[in-house]
């Protein structure tokens, strides 16, 4: 149980620094303003769902995976 926490944490330091790279190339500021994320604002509420920012990121992920752990 320790090695799989240690993994998952080591896993999220590494996305932690992806997604600085992410900021540092400038790719970061299109994820999450995709067209067909949802933006939502009424009186001091505000809800933002990147529905198509989470559909892409899923479709990459998959192929990766796909590819790193094919039999």
């Amino acid at each position: 149980m320790a090695k799989t926490l240690i993994l998952i944490g080591a896993l999220f330091i590494a996305a932690g620094f992806v997604w600085l790279a992410l900021e540092h190339i400038g790719v970061s500021r299109f994820l999450g303003n995709l067209p067909g994320d949802l933006n939502f604002t009424k009186g001091n509420v505000s809800f933002h769902f990147p529905i198509v920012t989470c559909l892409i990121i899923s479709v990459v992920l998959t192929l990766i995976l796909n590819i790193f752990f094919r039999h």
